[in-house]
């Protein structure tokens, strides 16, 4: 994308709000919050939907371990176990927080986890939006 498409689509976004409505309508409102899951692997897209997402006027809530690139303190295996448990739990409260999900998904991937967090945010009424074309009726929700 080039430098002048992102700033047009950040002035779309901010101008009209993600709704269509002009954001002065909104001005007393909270900003939506969404929370973003999907797998780290494309942590690159996860930044990416980041930056969207704030630039739209949404407060973000995202990963903030990214268990495939190393680390301290996750280098020891037993470490990185106990560590992926506490996160996973922290990420199921960060969607309690959300208003809805954007799964980051590029060519429609979705993992076992990411297909979990679904579940869990379907399961409490959270509106589901994906960055890329899901194949299947499963991974819709």
């Amino acid at each position: 994308m080039t430098a002048r498409a992102f700033w047009k689509t950040v002035h779309r976004l901010t101008a009209l709000g993600t709704d269509g409505y002009a954001r002065d309508r909104q001005a007393a409102r909270r900003p939506k919050v969404v929370v973003l899951c999907g797998s780290t692997r494309y942590w690159e897209k996860f930044q990416e939907a980041n930056l969207y997402e704030t630039a739209a006027g949404r407060i973000v809530l995202a990963p903030g371990c990214n268990l495939k690139e190393p680390h301290p303190l996750w280098a020891d295996p037993v470490q990185a176990d106990r560590l992926k448990k506490v996160l996973d739990d922290l990420h199921l409260r960060k969607i309690d927080l959300a208003d809805e999900v954007l799964v980051v998904n590029p060519g429609g991937y979705i993992g076992d986890s990411t297909r979990r967090e679904i579940g869990y945010a379907l399961s409490h009424g959270k509106p589901i939006r994906y960055t890329h074309p899901v194949d299947d009726e499963d991974d819709r929700g």
